[in-house]
């Protein structure tokens, strides 16, 4: 029986007690409804798994013992920055769940000009929380121990200024440039536009600031796709999918 992930921010002490914060003490007790001694691992996004035993379970509280870490082993030596310019309904729930799978390092959710997506105050501030949670979510579920932070949104125009790595690109498919390197790069930032794409003078403008237009085939990818698409290319080329 698979033993379930469960991510807590709470700090992880081998060999002391620890009661389960809210949100993982509702999921373990309510949700899976499991019983004292049975086990899951705990982590809180420092690289580790750490196992623990369930010791009290009721319904507002759940206690633990916590065993010693273990060295998770699914993060890519490849770090990726993803900028997704927001899509409408659960389109952007779907590319920062899949980004999370395939290993990216940090989103930060983009506005362009084409963009539909308008956000502002505490509606911007409760859609950043629930895409965090979305990454949590993820981790829990592929193994990942480090979470990647879903960055505050902000306008392209100064993502592509600001972001740092060795190697910028943005997904365009009016680009028929091969993608050739001489040395591969450790971190990578990918640029990928709305529902309606990116603007030429946004292309003009990612390019100055260090982008290199790419397309990965001849198909039009929606935005929910592209960074499934691109992520999966990446970490095939410098990441960890490719076998040893």
């Amino acid at each position: 029986m698979r033993i379930p992930r469960i991510h807590t921010p709470e700090q992880l002490n081998p060999g002391q007690q620890l009661a389960l914060d809210d949100n993982a003490a509702n999921h373990v007790a309510r949700v899976l409804r499991m019983q004292a001694g049975q086990q899951i691992r705990l982590f809180n996004g420092d690289g580790q798994d750490y196992p623990a035993t369930l010791v009290d379970v009721g319904k507002r509280h759940v206690l633990v013992d916590i065993g010693e870490p273990v060295t998770a082993a699914a993060e890519s030596p490849l770090r990726i920055h993803l900028g997704q310019t927001m899509s409408r309904g659960d389109r952007m729930d779907y590319a920062v769940q899949k980004a999370t799978e395939l290993g990216v390092h940090a989103i930060t959710p983009l506005h362009s000009e084409r963009c539909e997506v308008r956000l502002k105050g505490e509606r911007q501030e409760k859609r950043e929380g629930h895409w965090q949670q979305v990454a949590v979510s993820a981790c829990e579920q592929s193994g990942r121990a480090v979470v990647p932070a879903v960055h505050p949104v902000q306008p392209l125009a100064e993502w592509v200024q600001t972001v740092e790595a060795d190697l910028r690109l943005v997904l365009h498919h009016h680009s028929a440039a091969p993608l050739e390197l001489a040395t591969p790069p450790t971190s990578v930032a990918l640029l990928i536009g709305p529902e309606g794409g990116l603007t030429e003078a946004e292309v003009a403008l990612a390019q100055e600031a260090g982008f290199v237009p790419v397309a990965f085939g001849n198909r039009v990818f929606r935005t929910e796709t592209a960074p499934v698409a691109a992520l999966s290319i990446l970490q095939w080329l410098w990441g960890d999918f490719r076998q040893p």
